[in-house]
């Protein structure tokens, strides 16, 4: 195959059956699209082509510079494009939490700020998110930048529903299939491909998956997330489920060793969280059905996150002392106190505060006197045994305390007497008008 340009490369990549022997659903057909098979290794190719392509001319004119809020693979596709016309690249994140996906942004010459926005999915509703003024910012005439704007620009959907769903029917001899699943992010492709699906079968079921509450999985919105902004709409899913970090890496680890493909997390969630959706509906079938999922990316960029939360899988040992190995009754043990009885303890006991957000958020704003610990230095640190005194109160915060809580419950089982997690984090402090001062 020749092409003109890497650009002409994205698309039409392959839709392969999975072996029965390894999903075990005997009268469902199960196929997964690899979209991490692209030119720049991802399914964001498509959309970050799909948005920038009209625009770059007017761009390269007015000396602009090609930002996105990305932390992921729509910033890598949008860097290489970017780059391939003589353009400056920009990503915008609240923190760039994959350590491999930030060094290949900055060996492709990307410039990256981290701003201290609340939450990983852009919440244009939280007005007071510094993430969201800048969104608003970037939107206002007379901007340097040509923000391609992925949370809300049609055409990214629109990639999906003119490419990636019809190339699904077409693969499926011009069926579409029973059930589509999809890991739901800044919901274009799900919303595409199902617009796409529908507009062939309207009886397509499709399934969205998100991360669960206090869990990080790349490129997945978690159920905190789930609100009505931007390209995503409830109304396109029959059904949206979560899958938590550990059943993606462990659906990542069979699409690896059974399938041979080499997936990420993301479309380890979504193969874990077809079979579990299909399982029981595939008891009760009588005739041939099909599903398809979508492969992502690749895995390659993922092995810090597999190293951190699963060291066992990479020949390390298993971590002892981390979130990871909460079971869900040891997470609800946790000892969690409200801003009044926070307040109250802080003046009265004058406790260790440890604010576990990123630096960023920490500068914009703290409560007076805590310390500022990343939580991924904080897991680091509670691997080697409690590294505060048992005499020294503790309390913690997070954004909304749900992350904190978890740590709280960890710190109890190690044998600290006297660690407490901020109900309602940071945000609760807020709205509470309790006091918070900035660096």
């Amino acid at each position: 195959m020749r092409y003109d340009s890497i650009t002409d490369a994205i698309g039409d990549t392959p839709l392969v059956r999975i072996d029965p022997d390894v999903h075990g659903l005997r009268n469902i057909d199960l196929y997964a699209k690899l979209e991490m098979l692209n030119p720049f290794g991802s399914l964001k190719d498509r959309a970050a082509w799909n948005m920038a392509r009209e625009g770059l001319a007017a761009a390269q004119e007015r000396g602009e510079t090609v930002v996105e809020l990305s932390s992921g693979n729509t910033a890598k596709a949008l860097a290489l494009i970017a780059g391939l016309h003589g353009l400056p690249f920009k990503s915008v994140t609240n923190r760039m939490r994959i350590p491999e996906i930030k060094d290949l942004l900055l060996l492709l010459g990307a410039e990256i700020e981290e701003l201290p926005g609340r939450s990983e999915c852009l919440d244009p509703t939280d007005t007071d998110d510094p993430l969201t003024l800048f969104h608003q910012r970037l939107n206002r005439p007379g901007s340097a930048h040509f923000h391609t704007d992925q949370y809300f620009n049609a055409l990214n959907t629109e990639a999906h529903a003119s490419g990636t769903g019809p190339e699904i029917i077409a693969d499926l001899d011009g069926r579409a299939p029973d059930w589509f699943i999809a890991c739901v992010g800044t919901a274009g492709s799900s919303t595409g491909v199902a617009r796409a699906l529908r507009a062939h079968d309207p009886l397509v079921s499709v399934v969205g998956l998100v991360g669960e509450k206090t869990d990080f999985i790349p490129g997945i919105r978690n159920a905190d997330e789930v609100q009505e902004v931007g390209l995503f709409d409830p109304a396109t899913y029959d059904t949206i489920e979560s899958v938590s970090a550990d059943e993606a890496i462990d659906g990542m680890v069979t699409l690896l060793r059974r399938c041979g493909l080499l997936a990420g997390p993301t479309g380890g969630a979504a193969y874990y969280g077809a079979v579990r959706h299909l399982r029981p509906l595939d008891e009760r079938l009588t005739d041939r059905r099909s599903a398809v999922f979508i492969v992502c990316d690749r895995v390659e960029s993922y092995l810090g996150y597999v190293r951190q939360r699963r060291p066992e899988l990479l020949g390390r040992p298993p971590v002892k002392n981390s979130v990871a190995t909460l079971t869900d009754t040891e997470a609800r043990t946790a000892t969690v106190v409200d801003v009044a009885e926070a307040q109250k303890w802080i003046a009265e006991e004058r406790p260790l505060v440890i604010d576990l957000r990123g630096p960023f958020a920490y500068a914009a704003l703290h409560i007076d006197g805590s310390v500022n610990i990343v939580d991924e230095l904080f897991d680091e640190l509670l691997r080697g045994g409690l590294p505060f005194g048992k005499r020294q109160p503790v309390l913690l915060a997070c954004p909304v305390g749900e992350r904190s809580a978890r740590y709280a419950a960890l710190l109890t089982r190690m044998g600290h007497p006297d660690v407490r997690s901020l109900a309602g984090g940071i945000v609760a402090w807020r709205d509470a008008g309790a006091p918070l001062v900035r660096d």
